[in-house]
């Protein structure tokens, strides 16, 4: 049977300050929906995108088991036991071990996919086909591990890549052959893939038959595989709560990407494929992406969430964020800019961020030297 699981573990630190321990980005409702223009968080906007793929009563979350009860009151759909709590994170290769575990315990025919939290991907129905494209792979060749590529538009550095060493048949001519993956490689190497016409952007989404990739951990990564097989073996019991919170936390920390995905491509017993997905595909990781989101003025200003004054100003993004505003009215506060350009402005209730654009990447930097109060 076809599974779908989110994962939702991330802190968002580049979105600091709006996004705090408390509620991180994909909590945070800053995200106009096109619908009803209604604030909605990249959380929910995922969620949605899961209409039409599997059954409700196969769709799950995984995330911080501190998130449970905003997640429930936000999307009241996923009830406990589709919300797979993760005591303290060990990394997206436990993660997607987790939901392995759990959806391959009782169904061994489960396939899933492992999707993201952090972009928008429109239009919804050329993600709908290369998903079920994805899922066909694995439910036909089991021994399949199925990768999304999106076409790059520019040589970003902050991406994997995946390269097409040809295409598979019966796919519609979306499936490949994937020959290698490359994570986030340098300006000169990114420049070369882009010009070459044989890379995508790996875009952080898989299909897996669930004990294909419980086989993998148990080759490639023996501790993670031994503490999920506990995990497994005590879930829908008693126990399951206790040796969750007592195994999970001692899983070696490590991404999937090179736990499994890298040392998979010289792995005789399964072979790596990718869908293409033509889509628009923003990652909503930092300041300047989530600026993509907001419709600029004539001077190239996005301001979102807070009044602004501008004068001889141009290029910069401006975001308020205060508790005043859930109900869609601002506090009486405006930010006023003079003669700026390329800023970053960003106000809530404990804190205000200003700094160029260029330098948005130092936030994480700024972030991990603050008192714990104001994370």
């Amino acid at each position: 049977m076809r599974y779908a699981m989110i994962m939702a573990g991330g802190s968002g630190t580049r979105l600091w300050p709006v996004s705090r321990e408390g509620e991180p980005k994909q909590l945070i409702r800053f995200i106009q929906r096109e619908q009803d223009k209604r604030p909605v968080s990249l959380l929910e906007v995922a969620a949605e995108r899961l209409e039409g793929l599997v059954p409700d009563d196969r769709r799950y979350i995984c995330t911080g088991e501190q998130y449970r009860s905003i997640i429930k009151d936000r999307l009241p759909a996923f009830t406990d036991d589709r919300i797979l709590g993760e005591p303290m994170p060990r990394d997206t290769v436990n993660a997607v071990g987790f939901a392995a575990a759990v959806f391959g315990k009782d169904d061994p025919d489960a396939v899933f996919s492992v999707l993201t939290a952090d972009h928008l991907i429109q239009p919804q129905s050329t993600f709908a086909k290369a998903m079920d494209v994805g899922y066909s792979i694995v439910e036909d060749d089991p021994t399949q591990l199925v990768s999304f590529g999106i076409k790059p538009t520019y040589p970003a550095t902050g991406f994997g890549y995946i390269e097409n060493g040809g295409e598979l048949p019966g796919t519609d001519s979306l499936g490949f052959k994937v020959s290698r993956f490359v994570e986030k490689p340098p300006l000169d190497k990114a420049t070369e893939y882009l010009a070459s016409g044989s890379f995508s952007w790996n875009a952080g989404m898989f299909v897996f038959h669930a004990q294909t990739f419980l086989d993998l951990l148990a080759r490639h990564q023996p501790e993670s595989h031994a503490g999920l097989m506990e995990i497994q073996a005590a879930w829908g019991t008693a126990h399951q709560q206790d040796v969750l919170d007592r195994v999970y936390p001692t899983l070696p920390k490590i991404s999937v990407d090179y736990a499994v995905m890298e040392p998979a491509a010289s792995d005789p017993a399964v072979s790596l494929a990718g869908v293409t997905m033509d889509v628009e595909w923003l990652d909503v990781g930092s300041w300047p992406s989530y600026g993509e989101t907001i419709t600029p003025d004539a001077l190239g200003n996005r301001a979102s969430g807070i009044p602004v004054a501008l004068h001889d100003s141009r290029n910069n993004l401006i975001v308020g964020n205060e508790s005043g505003q859930s109900n869609g009215s601002p506090r009486d506060h405006i930010i006023a800019l003079v003669g700026c350009e390329d800023l970053i402005v960003i106000r809530t209730d404990r804190a205000t961020l200003v700094m160029p654009k260029d330098r948005a990447q130092d936030i994480k930097a700024l972030h991990a030297n603050l008192p714990d109060a104001l994370k």
